[in-house]
C-alpha cells in the first residue's frame, strides 16, 4: 500500500535516541514525511543541526536559557524558535500536523500529548509514561476524539502488528518479552555493588540514559505492563513477562483458540518507529535482517521478581489503579535520576518506589490536576526519602 499525501509530523525529542532514529527513517522517505515541528530540551547544537538539514516550520527548546542561541543560529532559515513547557504543549495543536511523534522523557510528555489528542491529531508513542501517569483519562480523550495512538516501543509495536487483521479476535494473554538487562541471573549481593558505568551497559539496545537503566531494574518493563492495560485494553492476569535474553521476539499475542503470534526481527527501533509513521502502509528499509542461522537457540524464562523488585511493584500499583502508577514513575524517575548521580544505590532504587508507594496519598478516581499534583508532591517525598 502506497502513501500519496505527505504526512506532516511533530518530533517531541527529536535529539533523543527515538527522535534521532525517527529522523533517519524521515530522511529515507522524503517522499512520505516532511518534518514541521523538531523539539529539544538541552542539546541547542544538535537541535539547529536537525532544524538547518530538515527545516521544520517551528523549533522549540525546552531549556529558555538556550533560546537565544537557537534563535539566532535559525532566524535567517525563516524557521520559528519558542522556547520552554508551554511552547511544546501549544505547538502540537498546529493545524498543518498530522503525526505527533512524543519521544519526551518521562512526565515530561504527558501534557503535550493531551494537548495533541485534543486537537485531533495521531500519535505516535514512545513516551510509555503518558499512559502509565494517566492511561485512563489518556485513552478515554482519544476515544472521544477520534484519535488513533500507535505505539513506538518495541514491545508494544510487536503486539501491536501481532493484531492487525485479528482486532475482531479476543485477546487472551499478551506476552511481554524482556531482555533481562545487563544483570540478568546475578543476585542482591551483586547488584548491592553495581555503579552506574555497569547499569548504562544494556546487551542489546542503544537507548537513553534513563530507560537503560529502567531495564537494568526491570521498571521500564513494569512501565511497559500499565502501559500494555491501557493500549490493548487487557486485564493483569492477560499480561505475562518472559525474559528472553536475545530480544528476537519482540513481544506476542494469545488468542482464545491457543494460537500465539509472534513478531520478531533484529533489535533495531528504526523498524517501530516506522511501522507506526507509515501505518497501515510497510514502507520498504534497507535495515539488516534477521537469519535464524545466525541465533539457533532463542531462549525463555521466568523474571526474577525478588531481587528486581521494581517489576513487582509496577504490577501492585496497576492493580491498585487511581493515582498509584503517577506515584510509581515520579519516585522512579527521581531515584534514578539520583543513582545517576552516584546519591542513590540500585538496590535503593526500589526501596524509593516502594517507600512513595507506601506512603503518598492514594486518589482512587484522580483528574488532571490530581495528577500533576500527585507528581509533584512524590518527587519532593522521594528527596526527601533519599536525603
Amino acid at each position: 500500500m502506497s502513501i500519496e499525501v505527505k504526512r506532516r509530523l511533530a518530533i517531541l525529542g527529536s535529539t533523543g535516541s527515538i527522535g534521532t532514529q525517527a529522523l533517519e527513517v524521515v530522511s529515507r522517505h522524503p517522499e512520505v514525511f516532511e518534518v514541521e515541528v523538531l523539539t529539544a530540551m538541552n542539546n541547542a547544537d544538535l537541535l539547529i543541526e536537525q532544524a538547518a538539514r530538515y527545516r521544520p516550520n517551528v523549533v522549540v527548546i525546552l531549556n529558555e536559557e538556550k533560546y537565544d542561541l537557537v534563535q539566532s543560529a535559525l532566524d535567517p532559515l525563516g524557521i520559528k524558535v519558542y522556547s520552554g513547557e508551554k511552547a511544546i504543549s501549544g505547538v502540537v495543536e498546529m493545524d498543518t500536523i498530522d503525526i505527533v511523534l512524543t519521544a519526551l522523557v518521562g512526565y515530561s510528555g504527558l501534557q503535550p500529548t493531551i494537548n495533541a489528542i485534543r486537537s485531533g491529531k495521531t500519535i505516535a508513542l514512545a513516551n510509555k509514561e503518558t499512559l502509565v501517569v494517566a492511561g485512563e483519562l489518556v485513552t478515554g480523550l482519544a476515544r472521544e476524539k477520534g484519535v488513533n495512538i500507535y505505539p513506538i516501543d518495541s514491545e508494544h509495536s510487536a503486539i501491536f502488528q501481532c493484531m492487525v487483521g485479528e482486532f475482531h479476535n479476543n485477546i487472551e494473554k499478551i506476552i511481554l518479552t524482556a531482555s533481562g538487562g545487563p544483570f540478568r541471573g546475578r543476585d542482591r549481593n551483586y547488584l548491592q555493588k553495581v555503579k552506574k558505568e555497569e547499569a548504562l551497559k544494556h546487551p542489546n539496545w542503544d537507548m537513553g540514559a534513563k530507560i537503560t537503566i529502567d531495564s537494568a531494574t526491570l521498571m521500564n518493563k513494569g512501565l511497559e505492563v500499565i502501559e500494555a492495560k491501557w493500549l490493548f485494553g487487557v486485564e493483569k492476569d492477560q499480561i505475562e513477562v518472559v525474559v528472553h535474553p536475545q530480544s528476537i521476539i519482540h513481544s506476542m499475542v494469545q488468542f482464545e483458540d491457543g494460537s500465539i503470534k509472534a513478531q520478531m526481527g533484529l533489535p533495531d527501533m528504526r523498524i517501530p518507529i516506522q511501522f507506526a509513521l507509515s501505518y497501515p502502509s510497510r514502507l520498504v528499509s534497507e535495515f539488516p535482517r534477521f537469519s535464524f542461522s545466525d541465533y539457533p537457540n532463542l531462549t525463555f524464562e521466568k523474571p526474577d521478581l525478588e531481587t528486581f523488585r521494581n517489576l513487582g511493584l509496577a504490577y501492585e500499583a496497576m492493580n491498585k489503579k487511581g493515582n498509584s502508577p503517577c506515584i510509581l514513575n515520579a519516585a522512579n524517575e527521581v531515584a534514578v535520576a539520583e543513582f545517576l548521580k552516584d546519591r542513590v544505590s540500585f538496590l535503593g532504587i526500589s526501596d524509593v518506589v516502594e517507600n512513595c508507594l507506601a506512603k503518598m496519598p492514594y486518589i482512587s478516581s484522580p483528574t488532571l490536576e490530581d495528577y500533576v499534583n500527585t507528581d509533584k508532591e512524590t518527587r519532593i517525598k522521594a528527596l526527601e526519602i533519599i536525603e
